[in-house]
């Protein structure tokens, strides 16, 4: 509220900031159209299951839609609301327990066998579940994928031979992009996980000043050196920078009142939760 104007004052946010804001948290304070973004940067992530539901992911799949699994986590309106969404599109049988501190504890929770599914981002799923899987302890589902600057979902590049969220629910007769619970998540997707990570200054920064901070990001996105750091750290995504960041982060962070109820309803209904909105 007290930034000036004059592009010496900037804020980083993240989904924990993106999720109350498009839920129309009655306690936020901020409104993202009041910043214009340099750039986003994303991260991805992977749901996986424990091999005791299969030993290949169609097995783990199919029982995943027959018998009720536990998955341990943060809570219902956090980082993991679009992975919760993406079980009930596909039918998974999930009885969610709550009040984990982090992912991390999500994990322990799954190697003690209390959880028979889990999900983690990009960074942790490497370093953490990939001796899992190696050791036939785990079985990864699918990602949850990558955006395009147009806003399409993608493999992605980490996990090129996994298939997406988006892969697994279109495949299934009778659905499409259009639908609204669908798109409903592509919008928690984008904001959470797409654009997890923005750098924002107020909007009535100078638009020269505006622009050479878009193009200082977009050096920074070819430096090679940045490039190998980052993909060791976080995994080898790209920046989304200037216009496309601003075009897609206007895009996911306005939820219809159609779709507001349905997401209100969902809390309700799926997890007991009621929506303190404004």
């Amino acid at each position: 509220k007290r930034a000036g104007d004059d592009g010496d004052e900037m804020v980083v946010t993240s989904a924990s900031t993106q999720y109350p804001a498009i839920l129309r948290d009655r306690r936020v304070r901020y409104d993202y159209a009041d910043w214009e973004p340099i750039f986003a940067a994303p991260t991805g992530g992977v749901v996986y299951a424990s091999s005791s539901l299969g030993k290949d992911s169609a097995s783990a799949l199919e029982a995943l839609a027959s018998q009720e699994v536990k998955f341990a986590g943060q809570n219902p309106t956090g980082l993991e609301m679009p992975v919760l969404m993406a079980f009930d599109l596909l039918d998974f049988q999930v009885d969610p327990v709550f009040g984990m501190k982090s992912r991390g504890e999500g994990r322990l929770a799954f190697e003690r066998g209390e959880v028979a599914l889990d999900f983690q981002t990009t960074s942790a799923y490497k370093s953490n579940v990939t001796p899992l899987v190696d050791a036939g302890q785990a079985v990864p589902l699918f990602s949850l994928g990558v955006m395009d600057d147009e806003g399409h979902i993608e493999r992605d590049p980490s996990f090129p031979d996994l298939p997406t969220f988006s892969e697994l629910y279109l495949a299934q007769e009778g659905h499409s992009r259009d639908d609204e619970a669908y798109q409903i998540f592509h919008k928690f997707f984008a904001s959470g996980y797409a654009m997890q990570k923005m750098l924002l200054v107020p909007k009535d920064v100078d638009p020269e000043l505006l622009e050479l901070y878009r193009q200082a990001a977009r050096d920074l996105a070819k430096d090679p050196e940045f490039l190998k750091e980052a993909a060791e750290k976080v995994g080898p995504y790209g920046l989304m920078v200037g216009k496309a960041a601003a075009t897609q982060l206007q895009e996911a962070m306005q939820l219809s009142e159609a779709e507001h109820e349905w997401v209100k309803n969902w809390l309700m209904e799926r997890h007991n939760i009621r929506l303190q909105s404004r």
